[in-house]
């Protein structure tokens, strides 16, 4: 199996609308599920279903939306980022060696004891992780606490925070939510990765968590509705994220878990499943990739 090299230099992109760019950045997302695919084969473990579902966000973030630079992942006016759903390590670690922030041959280290790729990411171990996380709900209020330093020390950076929806259980994300209302950070803008999929079963037999557009709202906070898998939509909905005054912007981004390999979309066994060999090859070919 071939694995791990960096294929694809992605154009810098224009606007949201613009075909060439869109078509770049499916091409780019792409290479970031063959990457997930590959890492967590190589790994034998980690959590290919909800990296899956929430690859095109990221790379929309970070090859069009975000204000960051590879060269210097420490600069203090860059766009913050927080994978509040750190089980997806994997997406996270694939959309930052493309972007330049780590050779691309680093992917194959992940979970390896004492590397820099850990199961959930790590700000100490790898450059561009803005925020270490892994206990779910946590990735909020840290991010709040992002926008408000933002505002307080007058800094024109935005923050982004990636949030699955089973995390919508945790009594912490709606203390965050209700700051981030209070203190009127309209410079955060929350993903929520709506592929209704959760460890034990579908969020609805879990514990429901609808209607969570009106949730949001009730909190104070400017809700979006978009499809997570059209980049057109994804930065369309951060454009309006960033024009309106007062409020904090949740983007409620309804995906598939497992997006992009058929046996596994919408199969809850690979949230936290690694596929075989076998698996690995046959979603790479439905990738596109070298196998």
């Amino acid at each position: 199996m071939h694995i791990f090299k960096s294929d694809y230099a992605l154009p810098h992109p224009m606007t949201a609308h613009d075909p060439e760019a869109i078509s770049a950045l499916e091409a780019k997302a792409r290479i970031v599920r063959k990457h997930i695919v590959r890492m967590t084969y190589v790994a034998g473990s980690g959590h290919p279903g909800g990296s899956l579902s929430a690859a095109d966000i990221l790379v929309a973030l970070y090859f069009n939306i975000m204000k960051h630079d590879p060269k210097n992942p420490c600069l203090s006016e860059r766009d913050r980022f927080v994978a509040s759903k750190g089980h997806c390590a994997p997406a996270v670690y694939a959309t930052l060696a493309e972007a330049g922030y780590f050779p691309v041959s680093e992917l194959a280290n992940l979970r390896k004891l004492g590397g820099t790729l850990q199961g959930h990411p790590s700000m100490r171990r790898c450059l561009g992780i803005d925020m270490s996380t892994g206990s779910l709900g946590q990735g909020l209020s840290v991010g709040v606490g992002m926008a408000l330093a933002a505002k307080l020390d007058r800094k024109p950076y935005r923050v982004f925070t990636l949030h699955g929806d089973g995390e919508m259980q945790s009594g912490n994300i709606w203390e965050g939510a209700m700051a981030a209302a209070h203190y009127k950070l309209d410079n955060i803008t929350a993903f929520l990765d709506r592929n209704k999929l959760q460890i034990d079963g579908p969020t609805e037999q879990v514990m429901s968590i609808e209607p969570i557009g009106f949730k949001w709202k009730s909190f104070g906070w400017h809700v979006l509705e978009i499809n997570g898998h059209s980049f057109a939509e994804i930065i369309s909905a951060v454009d309006e994220a960033r024009e309106f005054n007062g409020k904090p912007t949740m983007i409620i981004a309804h995906t598939v878990k497992g997006k992009g390999v058929s046996f596994m979309e919408g199969a809850l066994a690979f949230h936290g499943m690694a596929p075989s060999k076998a698996q690995s090859e046959q979603a790479l070919k439905e990738l596109g990739g070298e196998t």
